[in-house]
C-alpha cells in the first residue's frame, strides 16, 4: 500500500504522490507573543512524523513552518511591556524552538525552512499589488482588502456558503469595505505601531497574506501538502486559497490539505481565550518530554484528544515498560529496522495508534524471546518502530534517570504495581525484570502484612 492521506479539500482518503521528485509541505506555525500551549504542539509533532516519512520515502523534502512575527497581539504585548516587537518575538520564537526540540520535533521531524513574516515584506507587497492589478483586491482608506466575491470557489475547503461563513465568523464590518466578508491584506499603522512603507502608505500586512507569500517564496506556487489545526480551516486557510490562487492565475495552491483535531482540556477545546491551557514550556519541565510526545501521538491526528494528567501518566508507564524491555536486551547488538507493519500503519493516514500497538506487540514478543537471533530481530524492530515516531531513541539509563521526586515516586509505585500484576498473571519473567530494574535504581522491595512496599537505598 502506498501512502494515503485524508484530504480535507476532497473529504476523501487519497493516494499521495509528490508533484515533483521532492515533495513540498507547509505547516502553519506560531504567532510568537507568548509561550505556546500543548494543543499548538500537536501539529508540529504529528506532521513531523509525516515529514520524516516523506524524507525516507522520497530522499528529501522541502518543509516550511512559518513564524508569525507581525500581529496585533504582538503589538499589544510590546506596548504593554514598553519594548520593541522584536524583544517579544525573538524571545518567544526561541522558546518555541526550544520547546519543540524538547518534544522531539528536531532532526528528521523538523522543518527545513522557518520563514518569518518580517523578512518577507517585499513578497507580501508584491502579491498584494498583483491582486489589485487583477481585480481581486482594492485599496480603501489606507487599507487593502481582498474581494471575496471575485473568487467563485470561496468556501470550497470548509464546505460552507459564504453567507453562512460570514454569519458564523467575527467579521470587522467597516465603512471602507465593499462587502462585509472582504478581508484585510494590508492595514495602516498609526503612531506607536510597527509599520512598513508601501504603495498604500505606512502599514502592516494582514495575517492571511503572510502565509501565502511565504509559502510561494519558499515552496513555489503549488505545494503538495498544506497542514495545520482544524481551527485554521476557516477563515485562515480558506483565505490563503483565495488570495494565492487569484494571485497566481488560478494555479492550485495546495494539492492536499491536512488538519489535526483539537486537544480538549476539562471537556472544552484548549485555547488561550478560554484560559484552559497547559503551556509546553511548563509541561516539559514537569514531565518527561518523551511521554508528552507519546501522548500526543496516542490518538489518530484528525480526532480530538482529551488531554489530562492521567493520559501523561499512562504514557510514562508505557515508556517505562518499553525502556525496561530495551534494558533487558542491553546485551543484544541490533540495527534499527522499521517493520512493514509500521509502514503500513503510517501509510493509512498516519495511523499512529496502530504504530504504538505494534510497538507494544513487538516489545511483548521480545520479552518472551530466548533464541539470540530472534532477540536481535525483535530489538531491531522495536528500535525501528520507535524511530518512525521519534520514540525510544535514548538510552534506557537516561530514561530511568529522569524525573522530579514526586513524579519519580509515582513512576516507581507504578512499576511495583505492574510487578505485582505480572506475578498474579504468572508472567514471572516480567516480574523478575522489573525487580532487577528497580534494584539497578537502588530501590529495595519489602514484603509486609499490608503488601509490597519500597524504599530507596539500604
Amino acid at each position: 500500500m502506498s501512502l494515503h492521506l485524508y484530504n480535507t479539500l476532497s473529504r476523501r482518503l487519497e493516494p499521495f504522490a509528490p508533484r515533483d521528485a521532492i515533495p513540498t509541505m507547509y505547516v502553519c506555525g506560531p504567532t510568537v507573543y507568548n509561550y505556546v500551549h500543548i494543543g499548538n504542539a500537536r501539529g508540529p509533532v504529528v506532521f513531523g512524523v509525516l515529514a520524516a516519512l516523506l524524507r525516507r520515502r522520497h530522499g528529501g523534502l522541502r518543509y516550511a513552518r512559518n513564524i508569525t512575527d507581525i500581529d496585533d497581539k504582538i503589538n499589544a504585548a510590546a506596548t504593554e511591556q514598553g519594548v520593541p516587537i522584536s524583544a517579544i518575538t525573538d524571545r518567544f520564537a526561541a522558546a518555541y524552538r526550544e520547546d519543540m526540540a524538547a518534544l522531539g520535533v528536531d532532526g528528521a521531524f523538523a522543518p527545513d525552512i522557518e520563514p518569518a513574516a518580517t523578512a518577507h515584506l517585499d513578497e507580501i507587497i508584491e502579491m498584494i499589488e498583483r491582486l489589485i492589478a487583477t481585480g481581486h483586491a482594492y485599496a480603501a482608506e489606507g487599507h487593502v482588502l481582498f474581494s471575496v466575491d471575485s473568487f467563485d470557489a470561496y468556501g470550497a475547503l470548509s464546505r460552507r456558503d459564504p453567507d453562512e461563513m460570514l454569519a458564523g465568523a467575527r467579521v470587522d464590518v467597516a465603512p471602507y469595505k465593499r462587502d462585509a466578508g472582504d478581508f484585510v491584506l494590508w492595514k495602516p499603522s498609526g503612531p506607536g505601531l510597527p509599520g512598513w512603507d508601501s504603495p498604500w502608505g505606512r502599514g502592516r500586512p494582514g495575517w492571511h497574506i503572510e502565509c501565502s507569500a511565504m509559502a510561494a517564496a519558499h515552496l513555489g506556487r503549488t505545494i503538495d501538502i498544506h497542514a495545520g489545526g482544524i481551527d485554521l480551516q476557516f477563515p485562515h486557510h480558506e483565505n490563503e486559497i483565495a488570495q494565492s490562487q487569484c494571485a497566481h492565475g488560478g494555479a492550485v495552491f495546495a494539492r492536499f490539505w491536512l488538519h489535526n483535531g483539537m486537544l480538549n482540556f476539562g471537556g472544552a477545546k484548549m485555547s488561550k481565550s478560554l484560559g484552559n491551557i497547559e503551556r509546553v514550556h511548563d509541561l516539559v519541565r514537569a514531565w518527561p518530554p518523551e511521554a508528552l510526545r507519546y501522548a500526543l501521538l496516542s490518538a489518530q491526528y484528525r480526532q480530538p484528544l482529551e488531554w489530562s494528567d492521567a493520559l501523561i501518566e499512562q504514557a510514562v508507564r508505557t515508556l517505562d515498560r518499553l525502556y525496561g524491555t530495551l534494558r533487558d536486551l542491553a546485551d543484544v547488538d541490533a540495527d534499527a529496522t522499521i517493520p512493514g507493519s509500521v509502514d503500513a500503519a503510517l501509510d493509512d493516514d498516519l495511523n499512529t495508534p496502530a504504530v504504538l500497538a505494534e510497538i507494544a506487540r513487538i516489545a511483548g514478543e521480545a520479552r518472551k524471546a530466548d533464541e539470540p537471533g530472534e532477540r536481535r530481530r525483535l530489538k531491531g524492530e522495536l528500535l525501528g518502530a520507535g524511530a518512525a515516531l521519534g520514540l525510544l531513541q535514548q538510552a534506557p539509563s537516561a530514561w530511568f534517570a529522569r524525573g522530579t521526586a514526586d513524579g519519580d515516586d509515582a513512576r516507581i509505585q507504578a512499576l511495583v504495581d505492574e510487578r505485582i500484576a505480572a506475578k498474579q498473571a504468572r508472567d514471572f519473567a516480567r516480574a523478575d525484570a522489573i525487580r532487577a530494574q528497580l534494584a539497578d535504581e537502588g530501590i529495595v522491595l519489602e514484603d509486609t502484612p499490608q503488601g509490597v512496599r519500597w524504599k530507596r537505598g539500604g
